[in-house]
C-alpha cells in the first residue's frame, strides 16, 4: 500500500452551492455568496420498474466519492446541499467495507445478498458488492505520472492551489527511482514545468511544486492535450500510466464547452493512459464537468478540501487509483418476475446503461482499482410475472430448463469487465436464491443507513418511512471497526442535517 496511490483513489469529495444547480425538487439552497457560479448536472431519481415488463437493469460501476465531501461541506457551513449535489452511490461508496477479496487470479469478487428493507415494510433490500484484489506493495509496477495542475487566477484561494501544492508534497516521499513524474500547468497557456523526472529526485520535484503561482485565465483543454502527450511519450508497458488533474473545473479559454472537453478526454483515454480528477475549492467548482471528465477518461473523481482530508486519503484505502485491475466494469441484473413485482436501483442515475450495452464491448464502463469496494443497492417489491427484452436470452423465460414460476431464484447478477489493457470482455454470473430475510447487519446495515440518509437529503419520493432517527439507529449499531473515524463522523453529519431539516 502506498500513500501515493491512496491519494489518487479517494481524496475526499466535494462540490458546491450556487446559482447554476438544477433541482428536481422544490427545496432551494441558502442564498449563494456573491459571484458563486458552481454547477451540478441534473439527477433524475430512479423510479420503480415492473419486473414483468422490465426484467433487466444495467449500469456501470462507480467508485467516485465526490458527493460525500460536498454534502459534508454544505452541512459544516450550516446549509442543506442542493438536491442534485447528492449522488447516493457516492455517499455509500465513500466508506470502506470489509468485503472478502477474490480468491485465485480473478481481479475481483462478487457477493449478492438480501435483507429486509428498513424504510419500507414488506420490501427487500438487495446488495451487490464487488471487492477488487489488493495491491501488492512489494511488486508495484513502475509509474508514469503526469500531474496536470490548474494555476489560473481562479485557483489563488487558500483552499485551491496552496492546498494542491501541500497535497502534492505529501506524495513525494513515496516515489522511487523506477517511477517517472512530470508536471504540466495551464492558465492562459499550457507549460511543461517539470519534464519526466525520476521519482527519487525529490528536491527537483518539490522545487517545481513550490514555484507554482496562480494567475491568468483557464485554458484547460490545451493543458489536457499536453499532459496526455507527455504521458503517451513516456508510456510504461505493464506499468501505471496516469494523468492526475487538480482543478476547480472552471475552463474559460479555448475549448470551454463541457461536451467538447469530455470528447477530448475520451479520445485521449484510448491511448492507455488513465485519469484521476481531483476537485479543489468552492465558489466556482464545476462538479458536473469534473464528474464527466473522470467518467470518460477511465478514471476517478474525488475532492480534497483540507490537508486533513488529504491525510485521510493517504492513510486509507489500498492503492486503487495507483493500479487499475479491471476496466469497463458493467453490471446487469435480471429479476425473476415470478418472485419480484418491481424494483428500483438506488442511485447510479448517471451510470445507467441500456440493456444491450452490457454485451457491447464498445460501451464504456467503470474502472476498478486494487483494493476498491463497490456497493449497489436495489429496493425490491416481491412477486411479479413476464417480460422479454431483445437482449440476452432471459434466464427466467424462454430457453431455460426451469420455468420462472418454479425457480427458487429472486434474481441473477452478471458482471462484465476487461483487463486493464484488454479489448475483449469477460463475465462473472451470480444467482441470488429467494427465501426469508432478516434485518441487515454489519456493513450491509451501515450501507443501508447511508442510502437512507441520501434519500432524505434528496427528498426522495421513495423514502417511505425513512427518518433521521432511523438513519442514526441503523448506523450507530453498525460502526464496527472504524479506522479513521469516518463512520463516527457520519453520525455527526446525520445530526447536523437533521437539525437543518427541521
Amino acid at each position: 500500500m502506498t500513500r501515493l496511490g491512496l491519494l489518487l483513489l479517494a481524496a475526499g469529495c466535494m462540490s458546491g452551492y450556487g446559482t447554476h444547480w438544477e433541482a428536481t425538487k422544490s427545496r432551494a439552497p441558502a442564498p449563494p455568496l456573491d459571484g458563486n457560479t458552481e454547477s451540478y448536472g441534473r439527477v433524475r431519481e430512479s423510479r420503480f420498474l415492473r419486473a414483468a415488463s422490465r426484467p433487466l437493469s444495467t449500469f456501470s460501476i462507480d467508485v467516485d466519492t465526490a458527493s460525500y465531501g460536498n454534502v459534508r461541506r454544505f452541512l459544516r457551513e450550516g446549509r442543506m446541499p442542493p438536491i442534485d449535489a447528492v449522488r447516493i452511490e457516492e455517499l455509500v461508496n465513500y466508506f470502506p467495507y470489509g468485503y472478502a477479496p477474490p480468491e485465485g487470479r480473478s481481479p475481483f469478487a462478487v457477493r449478492v445478498d438480501a435483507a429486509l428493507c428498513p424504510w419500507a415494510d414488506g420490501h427487500r433490500l438487495v446488495r451487490i458488492a464487488l471487492r477488487a484484489r489488493d495491491a501488492d506493495a512489494e511488486r508495484r509496477p513502475p509509474a508514469n505520472f503526469v500531474f496536470l495542475l490548474d494555476v489560473s487566477g481562479s485557483m489563488a484561494d487558500r483552499n485551491k492551489l496552496p492546498l494542491v501544492k501541500r497535497a502534492m508534497r505529501l506524495l513525494v516521499d513515496d516515489l522511487g527511482e523506477d517511477d517517472r513524474v512530470a508536471i504540466v500547468t495551464y492558465r492562459d497557456r499550457e507549460e511543461l514545468v517539470l519534464p519526466p523526472t525520476r521519482g527519487d529526485r525529490r528536491r527537483a520535484i518539490r522545487g517545481a511544486i513550490d514555484r507554482l503561482e496562480a494567475r491568468g485565465r483557464t485554458n484547460g483543454a490545451a493543458g489536457i492535450d499536453l499532459a496526455y502527450r507527455v504521458a503517451e511519450d513516456g508510456l510504461r508497458r505493464g506499468g501505471v500510466n496516469r494523468v492526475i488533474l487538480a482543478t476547480d473545473g472552471d475552463f474559460n479559454v479555448g475549448v470551454t464547452d463541457r461536451r467538447d472537453l469530455v470528447d477530448l478526454v475520451e479520445e485521449k483515454a484510448r491511448g492507455g493512459v488513465f485519469l484521476t480528477v481531483l476537485g479543489f475549492g468552492t465558489g466556482n467548482l464545476k462538479d458536473s464537468t469534473l464528474e464527466s471528465l473522470a467518467d470518460r477518461g477511465n478514471g476517478h473523481y474525488a475532492y480534497v478540501d483540507t490537508l486533513d482530508e488529504a491525510r485521510k486519503v493517504l492513510a486509507d484505502g489500498a492503492g486503487g487509483a495507483l493500479r487499475t485491475v479491471a476496466k469497463d466494469v458493467k453490471v446487469q441484473v435480471e429479476f425473476n418476475p415470478a418472485r419480484v413485482g418491481s424494483y428500483r436501483l438506488i442511485g447510479y442515475e448517471n451510470r445507467a446503461l441500456r440493456a444491450e450495452d452490457f454485451n457491447d464491448d464498445r460501451e464504456d464502463g467503470g474502472e476498478l482499482g486494487a483494493g476498491d469496494a463497490v456497493t449497489a443497492l436495489y429496493e425490491v417489491v416481491p412477486r411479479g410475472s413476464g417480460g422479454r427484452p431483445a437482449v440476452d436470452p432471459l434466464r427466467y423465460e424462454g430457453d431455460v430448463e426451469e420455468p420462472a414460476s418454479t425457480s427458487g431464484e429472486m434474481l441473477f447478477v452478471k458482471v462484465r469487465w476487461k483487463e486493464p489493457r484488454g479489448g475483449e470482455s469477460r463475465r462473472i454470473s451470480v444467482p441470488l436464491p429467494d427465501g426469508p430475510c432478516e434485518e441487515p447487519r454489519g456493513d450491509f446495515r451501515f450501507a443501508a443507513a447511508v442510502a437512507c440518509w441520501g434519500m432524505l437529503l434528496r427528498e426522495s419520493d421513495h423514502r417511505g418511512d425513512a427518518s433521521y432517527g432511523l438513519v442514526r439507529r441503523l448506523a450507530s449499531s453498525a460502526i464496527g471497526d472504524d479506522p479513521g473515524g469516518h463512520r463516527e463522523e457520519f453520525l455527526t453529519l446525520v445530526k447536523e442535517s437533521r437539525e437543518l431539516a427541521r
